[in-house]
């Protein structure tokens, strides 16, 4: 009796914070709002027979509280401010009429898990799936990507990362502009319903990143600047306007209500590992920045209980903040999604060298991006202090080569690479196939955790374009906005061609994003599929064994005087890992090889599928990729 008790207790996860209500023990709730730039704060408890307008108490520096007896899981409630606004709760933990109306009260509790067994999996077998709840699925919603993970389990990632969920404006939108950061999209289904998602991707063994926003608040229904000014600061500015206050009076706050955000997905939801948006648009100068608290508070709190992962996107390339998934620093990310391996991959496959593509690209010739794929295979980041052209010759990056190659996420396809082209075509819509394949070829079996985008397994159609349910004035500033900055693009200098370009306020646009799932039945999607599965499925059994392995100072990237790309991979077992490559569309001649010198047994993976052969008798083929494992003394 004792140890089903035990047992039971285990299956809940309640995160305890200063923040949003507060479950009783007699069932009441107290309710708790940070408002400083309040003269009053009243609840408005809605109830069966009416409302109840209560006054709170001011509680000194900021903090309004109010116990309520007869509060119960359920109910729906704002806060008034000044006897006049009334607003949702900022640590509302749900929104059913959306960011404007009522928050309700939730006892997660009452949420039973059945993975107390779940303890995560290393990050070296993190096969990472960015997928958006909204498009996904025909429904859009968390319960149907539970409907898919069987086929995801197939496929053969380790991994669902799911884009930004906290409640933002209407019924469709990206994410990004998120306003209620404990709330989970209402769009997409109740909190339960995400915690059955999450708990049935663990039954499978498959781990759930999250995608969190803390750089801004979106523009629609955001009331923190109306009732606590003290969340912004003019000290920095960023895109959106003035600061997040991370290091301003009163930023104590500020700081634990984010610190309490990270901990309350990764407890309450039980959510892998989350993924930081834009952290180079976050401004810091306190002793200890925000994003080393948030890594020291999730790895005290989770030390010896389970794994969890920390990713970065980070347009500073900054290697210091990175350990690679090797757990040696307390204050460290495992990992960042590295556009640099992006885009040196988009140029070689495209041709494409406007924007920042320019960094990785010579009008010219391929070499400087087949050079920049080579150091982001080998090194990390292509950019390690060199001056960026995109950045009108601003210094970019720091060193990386010491850095595992774990640190480093890679892919040809995400949700911003996609979506913030015009026309959101795919890679597989704008590049010869045979490039494409390619670049799977050396996304899938290089070192790096590799991410793909959904869809991209079965080279989807379907395009990904930015939308947001925004309405007004909001959305016609919103679709301005958009004309002016394609009107900027040559390929869209022409009025009539701007007009082809989606409106992101349609529904019809958010619904033209939505995967077509009766595309796999076509056979080449289904050949791309066989092909994508084909190459984890090698990981897994090749690859993902070596890894642990990999010595940090024994590789090295060459491109031969034939312009092949050689990169190499020390392993501790005397094993050498290798890659031959000719990512262009022009075939080169090869260096002088005999057919015995690329073993059969050396060979994990070739395309063109006689490319050694043919790479043996002096030529080697356009788009060719051949991976290896060899002793050491074994030169090829």
């Amino acid at each position: 009796m004792r140890q089903h008790e035990a047992n039971l207790e285990t299956s809940q996860h309640v995160h305890e914070m200063p923040f949003g209500p507060r479950l009783l023990e007699n069932g009441g709730y107290e309710f708790r709002l940070f408002a400083p730039s309040a003269k009053s704060v009243d609840l408005c408890l809605y109830l069966n027979e009416g409302e109840s307008i209560i006054p709170m108490t001011d509680d000194g520096n900021g903090w309004y509280k109010l116990t309520a007896n007869n509060a119960r899981a359920g109910q729906r409630y704002h806060f008034v401010i000044d006897g006049e606004m009334r607003v949702p709760d900022p640590a509302s933990r749900f929104q059913p009429e959306d960011v404007h109306g009522p928050s309700e009260l939730i006892d997660p509790s009452q949420f039973r898990w059945e993975d107390e067994d779940w303890r995560g999996r290393p990050w070296n077998e993190a096969i990472i799936y960015e997928l958006h709840v909204g498009t996904f699925s025909p429904d859009g919603t968390y319960e149907g990507i539970q409907q898919k993970l069987d086929y995801l389990t197939e496929l053969g990632v380790t991994a669902i990362e799911l884009l930004p969920l906290s409640d933002f404006p209407g019924n469709f939108g990206w994410g990004y502009d998120g306003v209620l950061s404990y709330a989970p999209e209402s769009a997409y289904g109740r909190p339960e319903n995400l915690k059955y998602l999450i708990n049935e991707c663990h039954k499978r063994g498959m781990m759930v990143y999250l995608d969190v926003v803390y750089n801004h608040f979106g523009p629609d229904g955001n009331y923190l600047h109306v009732y606590a000014k003290t969340f912004f600061s003019a000290k920095h500015h960023t895109p959106w306007g003035n600061g997040i206050n991370y290091d301003d009076k009163r930023s104590e706050v500020v700081r634990d209500f984010v610190v309490n955000n990270v901990l309350y997905w990764l407890e309450e939801f039980r959510f892998d590992g989350l993924r930081f948006d834009a952290v180079d648009t976050i401004s810091d100068d306190s002793k200890v920045h925000i994003l080393n608290e948030i890594a020291e508070s999730v790895r005290t709190r989770f030390k010896g209980e389970r794994e969890i992962h920390l990713i970065l996107e980070n347009g500073d390339n900054r290697a210091e903040l990175l350990d690679g998934g090797q757990g040696e620093y307390t204050d460290r990310f495992n990992a960042q999604w590295n556009d640099d391996i992006h885009h040196a991959m988009h140029v070689l496959a495209t041709g494409e060298n406007s924007g920042y593509y320019e960094d990785y690209s010579d009008e010219f010739s391929q070499a400087s991006a087949i050079e920049h794929l080579g150091r982001t295979l080998v090194e990390g980041f292509a950019y390690q202090g060199e001056k960026s052209a995109f950045r009108d010759g601003k210094l970019r990056g720091t060193p990386s080569k010491s850095t595992p190659s774990g640190g480093f996420i890679s892919f040809i396809q995400n949700h911003d690479q996609i979506g913030n082209r015009a026309l959101g075509e795919r890679i597989t819509k704008i590049a010869d196939l045979d490039a494409v394949s390619a670049m799977v070829a050396i996304l899938l079996l290089a070192p790096s955790p590799p991410m793909l985008f959904m869809g991209e397994e079965w080279g989807a159609d379907t395009p990904f374009v930015w939308f947001a349910d925004f309405k007004g004035d909001l959305a016609t500033s919103v679709r301005e906005g958009r004309m002016r900055e394609f009107g900027k693009f040559a390929d869209f200098k022409d009025p009539n061609r701007r007009k082809l370009i989606p409106d992101p306020c349609s529904l019809e646009t958010f619904y033209k994003c939505k995967l077509n799932w009766e595309e796999l039945r076509e056979s080449q999607h289904e050949e791309w599929f066989e092909f994508y599965k084909r190459l984890i499925a090698l990981r897994k059994l090749s690859i993902v064994p070596l890894l642990d392995q990999i010595d940090v100072a024994e590789k090295s990237w060459t491109i031969t005087e034939e312009g092949l790309l050689d990169c190499r991979w020390s392993v501790a077992n005397g094993q050498e890992l290798k890659l031959l490559a000719n990512p262009s569309d022009t075939g080169a001649t090869s260096p002088v090889y005999k057919a015995s010198e690329f073993y059969e047994e050396n060979v994990l993976f070739q395309i063109p599928q006689n490319a050694t052969a043919d790479i043996a008798l002096g030529t080697v083929p356009p788009w060719t990729v051949v991976w290896l494992l060899s002793q050491k003394d074994e030169q090829y």
